[in-house]
């Protein structure tokens, strides 16, 4: 190979690192790191380690694929590595939109050589699938406690071999919530046994208590869960050396004088030299739930994450910190946001709003493009709240630029595609037939969970159907809710845009963040749909 070559291929990793780390670096590449460690949407978040290795889950609702499953060798650089589940069960369930349903607050360990998550859907109950190789395959959802309402489980497997199970409830569901429950399994984690046990009881003064992740440290069994609710809560910890207590308890994180509001539900996770880390989530309203990570002290035997600044016992979120100690420098690795569609398979970022059809969209093999096709929408249709072959991924930053290159190939009046941002407010820009016309369209909707209809902001006529869409995300400074704005624009040669349409508020999803990606739908039922080839999809 040539030295042209080399170079040529070397200028081009280059480039894509320096992409990624444009939109969220937490590695400060001086011994420390800034929180947030990841700036996106993995809400829930749980941690285990495997030895030099670290793995984390996090909530996914009703996307798929779903439980994603995250790596890291520093505790701070984490790469998307795959997802547990490729669909959801019951499968038939979810081939439709089912927003704020699915896969709540799961919990991930490491037991006997192999890798246990168990999970919560708060409408037929707690789930466990397992994996000796986290990248997979996992195996087939084991439905471990069945029942409406249950929540956020995590297992625990004790000296002596018997395991145990920790959840909470879903007032929503369950019409109880704010106590926690503990309840034996089988030593292969498969199945509840016996009656379950009132651990904590939060009605005074911790209500809407969660979340709780189970340990054990010493003569001491360990649960730490959030109350409060997620914005303005707190985090607890729970101690008894007995798993079925009394547990005593205290407050060991709150928000304090910072701007992380929650801090809410976490990970526990101690590394060999035997230092201790708190991950934990900060909800962005928009941006979603995003990750961050609190460096523990232990004092009197309870866990304190953040720094205690008032000395009241009680920690706060840090902005930066050392780098946890695993004994050597790593590689800043980031979650994957562009994509080039030059492989058979797209990113592992990217995600439907139900179950997938493979009809919905492909991969050209080695052509270089995506195709979508121009799916039917329900006979009911509203809005895209109601459509499931949405393909997204979550904000990657608080400032971004996303642009795609997209070629329309349009069958039918009714046919349309576009670059989309989705959540219970939505606007996107796209192209669409009308009356045998091809037009350019902005278009938003608002309140779409609660009924809202879509309104045309701006509409023209076009004769290009290979054309550039964007959108620029920007944060909205010193905003109480963390406030963005988008901005949509297009192209005809990939080169001068031009703004099209009005500036639009994005708004979070049913419990996810909003999310950015492209679609394609039609109207009318036909045997051979319009679509769209996606040639590429670039954030920086």
């Amino acid at each position: 190979m040539n030295f042209k070559r080399l170079l040529s291929i070397f200028i081009l990793a280059t480039a894509s690192v320096q992409l990624n780390a444009q939109l969220w670096n937490p590695d400060l590449g001086n011994g420390k790191y800034k929180n947030p460690i990841i700036f996106a949407d993995y809400s829930d978040p749980d941690v285990c380690r495997a030895g030099e290795d670290f793995y984390m889950t996090a909530s996914s609702f009703n996307c798929a694929p779903s439980l994603p499953i995250l790596h890291s060798k520093d505790m701070v650089n984490w790469e998307l590595i795959g997802y547990a589940l490729d669909e959801q069960v019951p499968v038939e369930h979810f081939e439709k939109p089912r927003h704020g349903e699915g896969v709540w607050a799961p919990s991930i360990r490491y037991h006997e050589n192999e890798f246990y998550i168990y999970y919560p859907d708060p409408d037929f109950g707690i789930y466990m699938t397992k994996a000796k190789d986290p990248k997979g395959p996992w195996s087939e959802p084991v439905l471990v406690k069945a029942g409406k309402g249950l929540i956020d489980p995590c297992p625990l497997w004790d000296e002596d071999g018997k395991a145990y199970l920790v959840y909470a409830f879903a007032g929503s569901r369950a019409t109880v919530k704010t106590v926690i429950l503990v309840s034996e399994m089988t030593p292969d984690g498969t199945q509840t046994i016996g009656k379950s046990v009132m651990v904590f009881d939060g009605h005074d003064g911790h209500t809407t208590v969660e979340g709780p992740k189970f340990y054990k440290k010493g003569d001491y069994y360990y649960i730490l869960a959030p109350a409060g609710g997620v914005k303005p809560g707190w985090q607890l910890a729970m101690r008894s050396k007995s798993v079925w207590g009394p547990y005593e308890y205290k407050v060991v994180l709150q928000q304090g004088k910072t701007e992380v509001n929650g801090p809410h539900q976490g990970a526990l996770v101690q590394l060999e030299n035997g230092d201790t880390w708190f991950y934990h989530f900060q909800d962005r309203w928009a941006y979603g739930r995003i990750v961050h990570l609190q460096p523990v002290t232990w004092v009197d035997g309870w866990p304190i994450p953040g720094v205690d600044k008032n000395k009241d016992g009680i920690g706060e979120p840090v902005s930066e910190w050392t780098k946890p100690n695993v004994g050597k420098e790593y590689p800043y690795v980031g979650i994957p946001v562009s994509d080039e569609f030059n492989s058979h398979e797209w990113g592992l970022q990217w995600q439907w709003h139900a179950n997938p059809q493979v009809y919905w969209g492909y991969m050209s093999g080695n052509l270089g493009y995506l195709r979508l096709n121009c799916i039917q929408v329900p006979e009911d249709y509203v809005s895209l709240w109601q459509v499931p072959n949405l393909f997204l991924q979550k904000f990657p930053a608080p400032d971004f630029t996303a642009t795609a290159k997209m070629t329309f190939y349009n069958h039918q009046d009714g046919d349309k595609t576009g670059l989309l941002i989705m959540g219970e407010d939505y606007s996107y820009i796209g192209l669409e037939q009308v009356e045998g016309k091809l037009k350019l369209v902005q278009s938003s909707c608002k309140d779409a969970r609660t009924g809202g209809k879509e309104v045309v902001n701006k509409s023209i006529d076009i004769d290009q159907q290979e054309i550039y869409f964007r959108v620029t995300i920007k944060h909205v400074p010193n905003s109480p809710e963390h406030d963005a704005k988008a901005q949509f624009s297009y192209s005809e040669n990939g080169k001068k845009f031009k703004d099209f349409g009005p500036e639009f508020k994005p708004r979070a999803g049913r419990w996810i963040g909003a999310k950015v990606g492209m679609f394609a739908t039609g109207t009318q039922k036909t045997n051979d749909s319009g679509y769209v080839d996606i040639d590429w999809f670039r954030a920086e």
